[in-house]
């Protein structure tokens, strides 16, 4: 029964508390310097608007100025007044309930008073993102910069921020029920309000000491700390608070079990409410009569009482949307008033605009009409020569490099150098090309390695793999660049495959011209990471390097005629679809010992599906030159 008494009163103090850090407001001053600002050529214009955005009531109204003053001051790198702006902006964006914007209004705010090097106003900025945390119910965050706070305004010595902030942190204490230290703080903050004469501070002073007391269960306390509350604020008329501490006290006595006192505080705080029209603090009145009535089983007077207390909520919840409704009515005639004012100002210019622009782009055309004539002529003659140069030197580039490399280094000029996580490397070689070779001329050996390189060619293209180059009799290709292929090494293989039965089929049907080079081929592959590129700024060539390239090599190396030897890693990603025996470990220069593999055949499930993926890409590609 008795939360929404507490949590009420703490959002009173709270109010009241933050009052240091927001001027008091005058509508009547709002308006007249609003007349003032609206006639314009001001001096002291900054001034005026930072006057504006703290008397405005309304607070989307002054929000309004206090962005146009953060706009001027930011214009004239004037950080005092773009700290004002930006704390008025704070304040009512608070006010709003906007408290993620609050905040970031805040902490610009801050930006600005230390480059303005306002140290009172560093100081207030953080206490107001404090307030704001709590608000936000982020009391960790809230307490956190009550601290800081508090250490930036006991360095510059102002007692009233200092005595303000003590008791804005010591609230934030009785909410998380951490009464000793909020007691602390009350306490200290307590001294310093009756030193300065500030009586609005000591009432709340007093009034949240009595909270923290009737927590601790100490109801003698509380009870002399809130009516020392009640009796100043009776001086200062200041009578919504007055209620709900009245209807505190009744609270205290009903824990108490003294119903009638509980029933007189109650009843004194619904009579005051009434009195003034304070719809809130009737409402919480009639709320708490409710209760009491129940108890004491007055059922009657229990339901009317809880009747008017959901009539008053209710009034009040009406009330403002009807307020937020109004005003936002208000505000969107406005804004389409000046929405026509300004399509109509917009639409002279644009007229002006015309009319000049029109006279100028006559007298262009006229002058630019004879050049484009005569540029005419030369244009067309050159763009077919330009043309082809252009498509045949990109034919040629595509040539000698993979088609996005190429793009890349028509583009750019430059290709930066790439790393493909997976890659297969192939090394063909021919068995005794060199002694072959010493017997016949130099035409005759280029003739007989062009036959089956330019085959090996075809082979490649046919299973996506790319041509890396070709190093005397030695033939490099790699699987899975430049775009990147999952099963880029069972392709490589089934390219393998192809180039061995094409070497064996020719050397046994003598087609070849030179009979006498009956060539045995033999590969090796590897698996891994590399890195792909072009070499140097003339004579480009694209090629591969790393550790993968290297022991593909090897492989090849420790091969044998007619057949095809694989690394560990290689055969690791084909063995579920070919067939490998394992040779054993070889001594490979520069790496020690490695496991090597002699691939027998693809395994017949295999070799049926990547058949129909090859057919499938072929018919494709077919359908794509046809349309071409």
């Amino acid at each position: 029964m008795s939360c929404n008494f507490k949590a009420y009163s703490l959002t009173i103090g709270l109010f009241c508390i933050l009052s240091f850090s927001i001027y008091a407001q005058d509508q009547k001053q709002a308006d007249s310097l609003i007349s003032i600002f609206e006639k314009g050529n001001l001096e002291n214009e900054l001034e005026v608007l930072k006057l504006i955005s703290e008397n405005e009531a309304d607070p989307q109204k002054a929000l309004k100025y206090s962005e146009l003053l953060i706009e001027k001051a930011s214009e004239q790198s004037n950080y005092s007044y773009a700290h004002s702006g930006y704390l008025q902006k704070g304040y009512h964006l608070q006010s709003l309930g906007n408290y993620t914007e609050a905040l970031q209004a805040f902490f610009k705010s801050k930006e600005q008073a230390g480059l303005a090097k306002d140290a009172l106003g560093e100081a207030a900025v953080l206490i107001s993102i404090a307030d704001t945390y709590s608000e936000m119910g982020s009391s960790k965050n809230a307490k956190s910069y009550y601290k800081r706070g508090l250490k930036e305004v006991r360095a510059i010595n102002d007692s009233m921020v200092l005595a303000t902030t003590l008791l804005n942190a010591g609230d934030e204490y009785l909410k998380t029920k951490q009464y000793d230290s909020a007691l602390v703080y009350f306490e200290e903050s307590g001294i310093i309000f009756a030193k300065l004469n500030v009586p609005i501070g000591l009432a709340y002073n007093y009034g949240n000491s009595g909270m923290v007391y009737a927590e601790q269960g100490k109801d003698e306390l509380a009870e002399k700390k809130i009516s020392e509350a009640i009796e100043i604020l009776q001086e200062l008329e200041d009578y919504a608070p007055i209620s709900v501490y009245l209807n505190y006290m009744s609270d205290i006595y009903f824990r108490k079990n003294n119903l009638e006192k509980a029933f007189a505080y109650a009843e004194q705080s619904l009579d005051l409410a009434e009195r003034y029209n304070l719809k809130k603090e009737i409402s919480e009145a009639h709320l708490q009569l409710s209760e009491l009535s129940k108890i004491k089983g007055d059922y009657k007077n229990a339901y009317e009482n809880y009747e008017n207390y959901v009539l008053f909520r209710d009034s009040i919840n009406n009330l403002e949307t009807v307020q937020e409704m109004a005003r936002l009515r208000t505000d969107y005639e406005i804004s389409q008033k000046q929405v026509q004012l300004d399509l109509l100002e917009q639409q002279r210019k644009t007229q002006q605009a015309v009319l000049t622009g029109i006279a100028i782009v006559l007298l262009l055309i006229g002058i630019l009409a004879i050049g484009l004539f005569r540029r005419n002529k030369f244009i067309s003659r050159t763009k077919a020569i330009i043309e082809k140069e252009k498509n045949r030197s990109e034919k040629l580039l595509l040539n000698i490099l993979p088609k996005d490399t190429a793009i890349e280094l028509r583009d750019s000029g430059k290709v930066v150098a790439k790393r493909f996580d997976s890659v297969s490397v192939l090394f063909g070689d021919f068995v005794g090309f060199t002694s072959y070779s010493e017997r016949l001329s130099p035409e005759e050996v280029v003739d007989s390695v062009d036959f089956y390189f330019s085959k090996f060619d075809e082979i490649v293209e046919k299973y996506g793999l790319e041509k890396i180059k070709t190093l005397g009799d030695c033939y490099m290709c790699a699987g899975g660049l430049p775009f990147p292929a999952k099963d880029h090494a069972q392709r490589i293989l089934m390219a393998a495959f192809e180039m061995t039965e094409f070497v064996r089929s020719s050397k046994a049907r003598s087609e070849i011209e030179y009979k006498e080079l009956n060539f045995d081929l033999k590969i090796g592959i590897n698996s891994g990471p590399v890195v792909a590129g072009v070499v140097g700024t003339k004579k480009f060539a694209y090629d591969i390097w790393g550790d993968t390239v290297n022991i593909a090599s090897r492989m090849e190396s420790h091969s044998e005629p007619g057949k095809i030897n694989v690394s560990e890693n290689t055969c690791k990603l084909i063995s579920d679809d070919f067939e490998c025996d394992y040779r054993g470990e070889f001594e490979v220069k520069n790496k020690g010992l490695m496991k090597m593999y002699f691939v027998k055949k693809a395994k017949e499930d295999f070799l049926s599906s990547f058949s129909n993926k090859i057919a499938s890409k072929h018919e494709k590609e077919t359908e794509l030159e046809e349309s071409s």
